[in-house]
C-alpha cells in the first residue's frame, strides 16, 4: 500500500493476528515553487529582476547561484518577499558579456531541495532589434496624503505591444491581493495604458516604483520615482511659491556659480534642480524649502529649472547660466555667385549672441601652403576676388568675439567659373610622306576651364590675315593628319583652344617643308650676348623619329637689323653655337634650321639679341616671336583633304 509521505506504519504481533497499525504524524512537506523565473533580455546599462518564489514546511529557503556558485556582486541584490515566500534576484547596471549566463534558484528545507534555472542575455543598444520596448513615459515623483488616490503613470511603445509590470522597492507589485485597492489600468491606446492607480494609499505604499516593459523582443525598465504618503493634517494649508528665486548669471569658461532656490508652503515643499529632462537632485535625498545647485567647470550655458512640489501643488522657475565662451562656428557655408575669378560665399552666423566680425580662410584645394586670411569681415556674405579661372579652393569661415576666434565651419571646395585659355597650345609636327603630315600639339597651360576642342588654321600665305587661311576644328584629339599637299612647299600652321567660354590666342607659326625626312623646327631657340663681339645661341633639336629624318647639321642665318644682307652658317649637330666676331653695340637676327640627308628643314621665327657697347655692359636680349607653337599648314590650289583621328 502507498502511504503519502510523512506517515509511518508499525506492525503489532498478536497470537496469530497481525495488525497494521497506521499511525498519522505531523510531517514536514518538500519544496514546490509557486512562481519561476522567467528568460529575459536586457539591455546594457539597465536592469533585470528574477522572481522565485517556493512553498514547503518548514518555508523553504531561496538560494541564487550562478555557474554553480552563490552570487556575490556589488551588481547583484537579493531583495526577500516580506512573507518569506521567495526573493528576487536584482542585477543592475547589466553588463556584456560578463552577465549574461544561467542562474539558478535553488529550494532547500528539511524535507527536500529543487531547483530550477533561468537564462539572461544582455544587448547593447547598437545591438537592440527595431521593436525592442521603449518607454516613452515612467513614473514622476509624486507626494499623495493618506487616503487618497495616487496614480503612477507609465507607457511604453515595442513590436509586438509590450506588457507592462510594476516593481515596489525591487519586489513585484501584487494587484490580484488587496481587494482592488491596488490596480493596473488597461485603457489601450491612452497614455495611461499600464498605469499603477493606488486607492485608499496607506504608508505602507510609501516606496520607489518601477514601471517594466517586456514583450518577446526583451524586457526595459523605466528610471524610478518614488511615492510619497502624508498624514491627513487639520493645519492652514498653502500652495508652494517662491520666496527666494534663482538669478541669471554670466560665468567665463571653467568658472564656478551656486544657485539658490528658496520656496515655502504649508506643508513645505520639497526642491529640486533639473537640467532639461534629467534630475539633478536625487528623489530619495530631496531637501525641503531649499536647494542649492553648486556647478564647477562650466563649459557650456544652460538654463536650469527649480521645481517646489507638495501636496498642494508643483511649481517651477527658470535660470539661465550663461558661459561668455568663444563663439560657436558658423553654419551652412553655400556658394551664391562665382565669376573666372571670384567666389561669392553667404553663411549662417551659428551665434545667438553677436559677433564682432568674421574671418575668411582660403587656399587652393590642391595646396599645402597656410590659409590665407581676410580679416575684418562685417556681414554674412563676402565676394572673394583675384582667384584663378576653373581652379578648386578651399573656404572655411570663423567667427570672432571678445573671447577671441572660434572653431572654423565647414570647409566649401568650390571651383571658380572658366574663361577662355590665357595661352596657346604647345605644337610639333612629323612628315609621314611627301605629301602627308601629321600635327601634334599639348593642351594649353593655362587652360582655364575645360577644353572642349581646338582649332587648326594652315597656308602657304602667311602674308593673309589668318580668317583667310584654311580651318579645321578638333574635338576630342591632340593632333590631325594632313594629306595631298604640294610637294616641297612651305606650309604655315597656327592652332588655337577653345573652351565653352571662348577662343584662346592662336600659337606663333609653325612651319613645315612638305618634303619626306626633312627635320622640323628646333624649338626654344634663343639667343644671348656673351661679350660685345659674341653671342651664344641654344635650342632644343627636332624630334627624330627614324632614321630617314637623322640630323645632320644645322644651318643659320643671320644679319644686322638695319642691313637686307644675309649670313648663313652651316655646322655640325649641337645644342649651342657660339658665334664670332659681331660688332659691338650692335642689333642682330637668327633664324635656325636642321637638316638631314633629304635636305634643310623649316626655319625657326627670328630671334633678336644685341651686343654690348662695353664688357662692362650687360647683354640685353630682345626675345622676338617665341618659336611656333601651334601649326598652320596651306596646301596646294586644290583644297587638301584633312583626316582627324581619336585619341
Amino acid at each position: 500500500m502507498m502511504l503519502p509521505p510523512g506517515h509511518m506504519t508499525y506492525s503489532v504481533r498478536t497470537g496469530l493476528l497481525f495488525f497494521n497499525i497506521l499511525l498519522l504524524t505531523k510531517a514536514d512537506s518538500p519544496p514546490k515553487f509557486s512562481r519561476t523565473p522567467t528568460d529575459e533580455i536586457g539591455v546594457q546599462g539597465g536592469a533585470a529582476s528574477f522572481v522565485c518564489q517556493a512553498t514547503g514546511d518548514p518555508q523553504p529557503r531561496i538560494v541564487w547561484s550562478k555557474k554553480g556558485k552563490k552570487v556575490s556582486n556589488q551588481r547583484f541584490e537579493v531583495i526577500d518577499f516580506e512573507d518569506g515566500s521567495g526573493s528576487v534576484l536584482r542585477i543592475q547596471p547589466l553588463r556584456t558579456p560578463r552577465d549574461e549566463a544561467v542562474y539558478e534558484c535553488v529550494a532547500t528545507n528539511s524535507a527536500g531541495e529543487i531547483s530550477t534555472s533561468t537564462s539572461l542575455t544582455v544587448l547593447r543598444e547598437d545591438q537592440l532589434p527595431p521593436g525592442f520596448p521603449s518607454i516613452d513615459m515612467g513614473p514622476q515623483l509624486k507626494v499623495v496624503e493618506r487616503s487618497r488616490t495616487a496614480t503612477m503613470l507609465c507607457a511604453a511603445s515595442g513590436t509586438p505591444d509590450p506588457e507592462i509590470t510594476w516593481f515596489k522597492d525591487f519586489l513585484p507589485v501584487d494587484t490580484s491581493n488587496n481587494n482592488g485597492r491596488i490596480k493596473q489600468l488597461r485603457s489601450g491606446g491612452t497614455p495611461i495604458r499600464g498605469a499603477l492607480q493606488i486607492d485608499q494609499s496607506e504608508e505602507t505604499d510609501q516606496g520607489k516604483y518601477e514601471c517594466v516593459a517586456t514583450n518577446s523582443e526583451g524586457t526595459r525598465y523605466s528610471a524610478p520615482a518614488n511615492l510619497y504618503v502624508r498624514e491627513l493634517r487639520e493645519v492652514r494649508r498653502v500652495p508652494p511659491m517662491f520666496s527666494i528665486l534663482p538669478r541669471d548669471s554670466d560665468i567665463m569658461p571653467g568658472g564656478s556659480v551656486n544657485i539658490t532656490c528658496v520656496a515655502v508652503g504649508s506643508p513645505m515643499p520639497y526642491v529640486k534642480w533639473m537640467l532639461g529632462s534629467e534630475d539633478l537632485t536625487p528623489e530619495d535625498d530631496m531637501p525641503i524649502g531649499r536647494n542649492v545647485l553648486e556647478l564647477t567647470d562650466v563649459r557650456q550655458s544652460a538654463n536650469y529649472t527649480c521645481v517646489a512640489m507638495s501636496t498642494l501643488g508643483v511649481i517651477e522657475t527658470m535660470v539661465q547660466i550663461t558661459v561668455k565662451s568663444l563663439p560657436k562656428a558658423p553654419g551652412t557655408l553655400m556658394v551664391t555667385e562665382r565669376t573666372a575669378t571670384s567666389i561669392t560665399l553667404t553663411w549662417d552666423s551659428g551665434n545667438p549672441e553677436p559677433v564682432s566680425y568674421y574671418l575668411i580662410l582660403y587656399r587652393p584645394k590642391s595646396s599645402e601652403d597656410p590659409f590665407k586670411e581676410i580679416d575684418g569681415v562685417a556681414t554674412t556674405r563676402y565676394s572673394v576676388g583675384g582667384l584663378s579661372p576653373y581652379s578648386d579652393y578651399q573656404f572655411k569661415v570663423v567667427a570672432v568675439n571678445n573671447i577671441g576666434r572660434g572653431p572654423p565651419g565647414q570647409t566649401r571646395r568650390p571651383a571658380a567659373a572658366e574663361q577662355a585659355p590665357a595661352s596657346a597650345p604647345a605644337e610639333s609636327s612629323r612628315m609621314l610622306s611627301a605629301t602627308t603630315a601629321i600635327i601634334h600639339w599639348e593642351e594649353p597651360e593655362e587652360a582655364n576651364g575645360q577644353v572642349v576642342g581646338y582649332r587648326v588654321y594652315y597656308t602657304m600665305e602667311p602674308s593673309q590675315h589668318v580668317n583667310q587661311w584654311e580651318k579645321e576644328i578638333i574635338r576630342g584629339a591632340n593632333f590631325i593628319t594632313i594629306q595631298s599637299l604640294t610637294p616641297n612647299r612651305t606650309y604655315y600652321i597656327r592652332v588655337l583652344a577653345f573652351t565653352s567660354v571662348g577662343d584662346g590666342p592662336l600659337s606663333n607659326d609653325l612651319q613645315i617643308i612638305a618634303k619626306t625626312g626633312v627635320p622640323s623646327q628646333p624649338t626654344e631657340f634663343k639667343a644671348e650676348a656673351v661679350s660685345e663681339t659674341s653671342i651664344l645661341l641654344s635650342w632644343v633639336p627636332p624630334a627624330q623619329s627614324s632614321p630617314e629624318n637623322h640630323i645632320t647639321g644645322y644651318e643659320l642665318i643671320y644679319r644686322k637689323s638695319n642691313e637686307a644682307e644675309e649670313q648663313k652658317v652651316t655646322f655640325d649637330p649641337s645644342t649651342s653655337y657660339l658665334l664670332k666676331e659681331l660688332k659691338p653695340f650692335s642689333s642682330y637676327t637668327f633664324q635656325l634650321a636642321a637638316h638631314s640627308k633629304h635636305g634643310v628643314g623649316a626655319f625657326t621665327s627670328e630671334v633678336i639679341a644685341d651686343t654690348p657697347q662695353t664688357r662692362e655692359s650687360l647683354a640685353v636680349l630682345r626675345a622676338g616671336p617665341a618659336p611656333p607653337s601651334s601649326v598652320t599648314l596651306s596646301g596646294p590650289t586644290q583644297p587638301a583633304s584633312i583626316s582627324i583621328f581619336s585619341q
